[in-house]
């Protein structure tokens, strides 16, 4: 029922967003008189902040056709160098450039899409021949495909790293950090070729127990039966995946607004006054912006459930009670991967100290190859998208690959 009633609502609201749009629109026509009084531009601008606010969204495109290589502009394509049924292993492919480090971003499956790393991937693809998890959306994969737990998402980490080959260096924001460290100190217990270089780990809840946050609250404050009963849907009938069982997007996408809404809430206020002023630029900048940040897709009921108990609920990881299909993910076996722990220090999603404990759990692996950054005044999303990004964090990133390659 749960998600039903979801798709009437936005069967709706696209209908209202398509309206509105075609008022703003007749409203900012340059021939019709009622745009030019004095409530004219007000209502266009209202009308088309609700519109784009009510609009439905799929997967956005990462949009790259060039970048910049020691001062030579190329040209970038992407490709699919490896597939599977719930996510796919994607290269953007620099023409005529060789010989940079293979770095594999670790995109979350936490409701939105790989693109959401749009700027992570930007900024690294002059210095990187860059690799991405591509995920996809829960609902839109067939129940005959199976299932897709944690154990499974591990398992495809370590599949793209043999992709790749030999010399790859991984990047986790957030939420893969788990399963990356964990994919990393098992391919280090079996002396695996392929173990990455580098393991950097962005904004991740390696330990939640340190500098608990209002994610980390809503995990522990209810048992794990009320998670089961209450955020699990099944997909209807007009998708593909009809009959899994998911955690939909639109409840994470509702949980991430509701923690923030007071900006939310100004956000938009400000597009209206950005709209009202002719000031489109700024406005389109907020456009861009939520056209990502609402793009939501679906997790697997299981893999959900097994993070909330895994990481969350009982850090199995950080005490040592982490398995993989059985066997112990012993962090300990780490002993040659060169770790990097960044950390925000407004980060209201994973609080400070919990990426850093991953540096404090590798206890073989030799200082010289450990790594911590606290970024000062950023927030989650500032970690690994934006300015300070670009032109604080990704130095660090490059310097630490080029150290150990």
């Amino acid at each position: 029922m749960l998600y039903d009633a979801y798709e009437f609502q936005r069967s709706w609201l696209a209908s209202a967003s398509a309206m509105a749009t075609f008022g703003a629109n007749w409203l900012k026509n340059p021939s019709n008189p009622l745009g030019y009084l004095g409530g004219g531009p007000l209502m266009a601008s209202a009308l088309e902040v609700f519109a784009h606010a009510a609009a439905s969204r799929g997967k956005p495109a990462f949009g790259f056709t060039r970048t910049t290589v020691d001062g030579r502009e190329v040209a970038v394509h992407e490709e699919i160098v490896a597939q599977k049924p719930f996510g796919q292993l994607k290269r953007f492919v620099r023409e005529g450039v060789e010989g940079q480090p293979k770095l594999l971003i670790v995109a979350p499956m936490s409701g939105h899409f790989a693109t959401l790393l749009r700027g992570t991937v930007e900024r690294m693809l002059p210095v990187a021949d860059v690799y991405i998890t591509d995920w996809r959306d829960a609902k839109l994969v067939p129940t005959d495909e199976g299932r897709f737990d944690l154990d499974d998402y591990i398992d495809y980490l370590v599949s793209f790293l043999e992709t790749i080959g030999e010399g790859a260096h991984m990047l986790a924001v957030c939420q893969p950090s788990v399963p990356s460290l964990a994919a990393v100190a098992l391919m280090s217990a079996d002396r695996h070729p392929c173990r990455p270089r580098t393991l950097t780990m962005m904004g991740g809840p390696i330990d939640t127990r340190e500098a608990p946050t209002a994610v980390n609250t809503l995990a522990t404050e209810r048992p794990f039966a009320w998670f089961e009963h209450n955020v699990i849907a099944t997909v209807p009938l007009l998708y593909p995946g009809a009959g899994r069982k998911v955690y939909p997007g639109f409840l994470q996408l509702s949980g991430f607004m509701t923690m923030n809404l007071g900006n939310h809430m100004m956000s938009h206020y400000e597009l209206f006054k950005h709209l009202v002023t002719g000031d489109g630029e700024s406005a389109d900048a907020t456009k861009s912006f939520y056209d990502e940040y609402r793009s939501v897709c679906d997790m697997t009921a299981e893999f959900y459930l097994q993070t909330i108990d895994t990481v969350f609920q009982n850090h199995k990881l950080p005490k040592g009670e982490m398995t993989h299909r059985g066997r112990p993910v012993d962090l300990g076996a780490i002993t040659d991967v060169g770790l990097l722990a960044i950390e925000g220090e407004r980060d209201d999603i994973s609080g400070l100290g919990q990426t850093k404990a991953a540096l404090t759990l590798a206890t073989h692996l030799p200082d010289e190859k450990k790594r911590y950054l606290m970024a000062e005044g950023v927030g989650h999303y500032g970690i690994f998208n934006g300015s300070k990004w670009r032109n604080r964090i990704a130095p660090v990133v490059e310097e630490f690959i080029a150290t150990h390659a």
